[in-house]
């Protein structure tokens, strides 16, 4: 019965005391004392205090405490958790002897004394020696074993001043600390600090007082500067106009009542409960483990010395480049600088718009959600636009009501083009502009046209300046890049030029690198371990010499004879080459033959890279698809009758060549002993890799779809990997590609959501995932015969950023790529010589070459766009005929075709379905606001795909793909060209007229 009403009694204060006990308990060192507690509920615990914060962790150990079921000596076990986990503070509330609950007075004293710390916070974490303090704290007996391990495991990994945080994080929710701390900072030589937070200026307080002679009485505690802060603050409802970031922590935490409530405790800013993830874990956290150690959906924004470091010029509101490797917190630097200067602009009553953009659609909803809205959402209002958005308002009315808007670069490029329209946007209603991966501002990009407005404007109000004119508003323009590249230069002065030319693009008055806190850097970014795993096959491969056979029959049958080897880069240009030529020239037999060759030469190259069996199927489905096309039934005949061949004597050549060597070709592909001994060397690497860590995780880069989902296929068709706990997964592009089925961005978050949370350890991914996307880090990092240039070399090393990890190359001999591996490393140190170079320049030879630079990059566009003008204006629609690339049959001419949405090109010609059958489109399964995509179109003759049925407003409309035809131009002479894309044709068509093609009833 007494152990009954003890229990009672021990609930009843948990309920009294719930927001206080949340306030001190830390969730692992009492888990660890509670042996009784059951597998699901430390689980439970754990998960809530890793992806929600100490608060709410506390909050989930205190249900399973109350669920029960309790046993013999539970409270007892419970108390002890807490007084030996460093939670004396906690244990005197749950403690039913009254004698240990501390008094009102005590609890103001207590909040007073946290108050005092968070007012000085800044001071303490710049001037304090962590360590130092931290042992004294330690002899003391103010912080256990596990608590200085902690602050020495921070301080190591992050720095003095992280450190700083954690140990005041830690202070604050101990037992009768302040006046032990105030002596422990007076024996390590920071008696200034005691005195500012006792508030004794003289010094001459006496060690020996404890707490109560310290700040009992408040008559003698309201004489004390930092007193007096206190209760200013109380009297203030908002602080963050006020106050910088690093003191938001103090708006939560002070209120009317010296107990806190629930709702402040949940709030997570600032709260006691919350300095452990305020001013420590969760504040300083690299873009990709955010997520999870983030204490609450408003954590304090503070950077790392080596992110403030980077960030100074730009807080000073000077244009620059951040370059920082990837998993450094580039974007969290981005995410304070625009705060810093939204506050500022506020507080000067100053107009202040922020623009982030982003290069591709995931890192839209990845920055608004991980990054900026946590951070910024209590101050600012924060929204993310992709061009997979679907917003009830304009793109002008969007930015009008945000603060921040972060969007892909191509939706503020088009509302640019529409500048003096109701739907456009200027420059000027920006006052800073982020682009994230800034080195792709060259060239003809997106970034670069937007940014050429920029110098144009900024070139325009020179000339104003001069005539004492209004100049036009430019935003401040921040550029984050983890690797500018070289842009292919072979010598140091070109890799300068390159630099420079990025500067001038993004006119950057500096590009910053971390210098004075690179050993801060090194320890948050680990160095991967690096190795090359080469594969010597000189083994026989009987099924690659029987594709050349036929490869070597197929170019005696159509007289075609290149230089190059068979299976080989150099070869597949030059059957695109031949295929091209052969088209213009309407010579059917070479074309199609070129065709299918580069089908045979594509075999050729995935055998090399991946299974035979893969090689074969790539093949097998061609001529499947093939015949398919070939073999197509009349639009009246009925499912009984006999379809139409329109296959022709080549047609039959080449699918019957195929099919006699079909069945030798799948029987070679089935055996083992003829395998690819690049497989060989990437299985060995990864189970060496997975076996020697406890929760290895992994990305394999690969070149393209078809090879990283056959990998995907291998992976699981393989026991082995999965008796090692191999869990892998593909991850593609969300582009349209005419071979394999894209993967949307629903399902790419989908996947890389798994491979965060642990279901997936092993992502087999195309250039996708090299650069932006938040990827968990990576124990195993594999190029497997993947080498591109050293930019993409920089961003996938970056991925192996957990401790001990490796980043390998595996590549067959002779392949070149190992080569281009060491060029691209030699490029990569040129890269950091030029940056160096270019940052010890003097400021006005800079400045000079950034001009010309300029100048250059204007010019250089105004002319290419005077050609283009003059070649698109020469020449009008009706000059052009369309002819099918395989039978050049006439299919329309150019007066036909119409354009929807300045990118689908349409044909309009009477009687135009009679020249086509439609039949299901495989691939492209896309929807759209306005349209969607239906069946392939294929000509009636000879079976050629000539592009998708699409239907827009009800209307069903051929959509053509203008790489499936020849283009004729009747002009002074006639030519003949094949275009990839309908932009490099120098014709302006009409847009789509809904209205004079939409049908009407004899009613209307």
């Amino acid at each position: 019965m007494a152990a009954e009403l003890r229990d009672e009694r021990f609930l009843y204060m948990i309920s009294c005391f719930r927001p206080r006990l949340k306030q001190f308990i830390r969730v692992q060192p009492v888990l660890d004392r509670l042996p009784s507690l059951s597998a699901d509920d430390r689980e439970k615990v754990r998960a809530a205090a890793l992806q929600r914060g100490e608060v709410e962790g506390a909050e989930e150990l205190l249900r399973a405490v109350e669920r029960g079921p309790r046993g013999c000596g539970w409270f007892h076990e419970f108390l002890q958790a807490l007084e030996h986990g460093g939670c004396g503070m906690a244990a005197c509330y749950v403690n039913p002897s009254l004698s240990q609950l501390p008094s009102p007075a005590e609890e103001d004293d207590h909040d007073l004394c946290v108050h005092l710390v968070q007012l000085l916070h800044s001071t303490l974490v710049d001037s304090m020696r962590t360590v130092q303090v931290a042992e004294k704290c330690l002899q003391m007996g103010i912080f256990q074993d596990e608590d200085l391990d902690g602050i020495l495991t921070v301080t190591d990994n992050r720095g003095n001043r992280e450190g700083a945080r954690e140990l005041l994080s830690r202070l604050v929710q101990k037992k009768d600390w302040f006046s032990r701390f105030l002596i422990a900072l007076r024996e390590t030589q920071h008696g200034g600090l005691a005195d500012d937070l006792s508030g004794n200026i003289g010094g001459t307080e006496d060690k020996q007082n404890g707490m109560k002679n310290s700040i009992n009485k408040e008559r003698e505690v309201k004489g004390q500067p930092g007193y007096a802060i206190v209760e200013d603050l109380k009297q203030q409802e908002n602080m963050n106009d006020s106050f910088s970031s690093e003191n938001n922590l103090l708006e939560t935490s002070i209120g009317k009542n010296s107990v806190v409530s629930e709702s402040d405790v949940s709030i997570g800013v600032g709260c006691v409960s919350n300095l452990n993830e305020n001013l420590g874990q969760s504040c300083t956290t690299s873009d990709s483990d955010a997520e999870e150690s983030r204490a609450s959906p408003e954590p304090d924004l503070v950077l790392r010395d080596y992110q403030m470091e980077v960030a100074k010029p730009a807080l000073n509101g000077e244009n620059i480049i951040i370059c920082l490797p990837t998993g450094s917190g580039k974007t969290r630097v981005a995410v304070y600088i625009t705060k810093d200067h939204l506050d500022k602009k506020k507080r000067a009553s100053e107009p202040g718009k922020v623009i982030v953009l982003v290069n591709k659609v995931p890192l839209v909803e990845q920055h608004l959600r991980k990054e900026f809205n946590p951070f910024l959402k209590r101050w600012y209002h924060v929204i993310g636009l992709s061009g997979d958005s679907q917003l009830k308002i304009s793109f002008p009315e969007v930015v009008r009501r945000n603060d921040v808007i972060i969007c892909t670069a191509q939706i503020l490029e088009n509302s640019l083009l529409n500048a003096d329209e109701e739907d456009g946007v200027h420059l000027s209603d920006f006052s800073l502009l982020i682009i994230d991966e800034c080195h792709h501002t060259q060239k003809e990009g997106v970034y670069n046209n937007i940014m050429r407005r920029y110098l144009k404007e900024k070139k325009k109000n020179r000339k104003l300046a001069k005539e004492n004119k209004p100049l036009i508003p430019q935003p401040q323009i921040l550029g984050l890049t983890a690797s500018p590249g070289v842009g292919g230069a072979t010598s140091y002065s070109k890799a300068e030029e390159h630099i420079l030319k990025i500067c001038a693009n993004l006119d950057a008055c500096r590009i910053m690198t971390v210098e004075e806190h690179a050993s801060q850097l090194k320890n948050q970014v680990k160095e991967p371990f690096k190795k090359t795993v080469i594969a010597d096959d000189k083994r026989r491969d009987p099924f690659r010499e029987r594709i050349t056979e036929i490869m070597t029959e197929i170019q005696n049958y159509c007289q075609l004879h290149p230089k190059s080897e068979f299976g080989t880069q150099p070869y597949e240009q030059w059957v695109i080459r031949e295929e091209k030529k052969a088209a213009k020239e309407e010579k059917r037999k070479e074309r199609v033959c070129a065709e299918h060759l580069k089908k045979y030469n594509d075999a050729l190259q995935i055998n090399d890279t991946i299974r035979m069996v893969d090689a074969y199927n790539h093949l097998n489905n061609f001529y499947k698809e093939e015949k398919s096309k070939k073999t197509v039934r009349s639009d009246d005949d009925d499912d009984d009758e006999p379809a139409v061949s329109k296959q022709d004597e080549t047609d039959l050549f080449l699918i019957g060549l195929f099919h006699a060597k079909k069945k030798q070709l799948k029987e070679l592909a089935r055996k083992p002993e003829c395998e690819n001994e690049k497989l060989i060397q990437l299985r060995n690497t990864l189970m060496e890799e997975f076996t020697k860590t406890e929760a290895p995780r992994g990305i394999i880069f690969t070149k393209t779809r078809l090879s990283a989902f056959a990998l995907f296929q291998w992976i699981k068709d393989n026991p082995k990997f999965e008796e090692v706990g191999i869990k892998a997964h593909h991850l593609i592009g969300a582009g349209h590609n005419s071979e394999m089925k894209r993967m949307t961005q629903n399902e790419q978050r989908e996947v890389i959501d798994k491979f965060r949370g642990g279901n997936l350890n092993l992502l087999i991914a195309t250039t996708v995932a090299e650069e932006g996307l938040d990827i968990k880090e990576c124990n195993i990092v594999i190029r497997y015969g993947l080498v591109t240039n050293e930019i993409a070399m920089v961003q996938a090393r970056g991925r192996a950023r957990a401790d001990e990890s490796t980043y390998a190359l595996v590549a067959s001999v002779g392949s070149g790529a190992v080569e281009r591996e060491d060029v691209n490393i030699f490029r990569e140190k040129m890269m950091y010589k030029a940056i160096q170079h270019v940052q010890k320049m003097p400021q006005d030879e800079y400045l000079k070459k950034i001009q010309n630079f300029q100048c250059q990059n204007i010019v250089e566009k105004e002319i290419k766009a005077k050609r283009h003008q003059h070649k698109t204006y020469k020449k009008n629609p009706s000059l052009l005929t369309f002819l099918c690339k395989n039978c050049h049959k006439l299919v329309c001419s150019g007066e036909d075709i119409r354009v929807i949405e300045n990118m689908h090109h349409v044909s309009v010609k009477r009687d135009f379905q009679s020249l086509y059958h439609t039949r299901e489109n495989k691939t492209l399964q896309d929807k759209d606001a306005d349209y969607q995509t239906n069946g392939e179109i294929i000509c009636k003759d000879c079976g050629q795909a000539w592009g998708n049925m699409m239907v827009h407003r009800g209307l069903d409309l051929p959509c053509l793909k203008i790489i499936n035809f020849v283009i004729v131009f009747e002009d002074k002479k006639i030519t003949k060209e094949i275009f990839k894309k309908w932009r490099e044709l120098p014709i302006k068509f009409p847009s789509f007229d809904y209205t004079a093609h939409c049908p009407s009833s004899d009613e209307d």
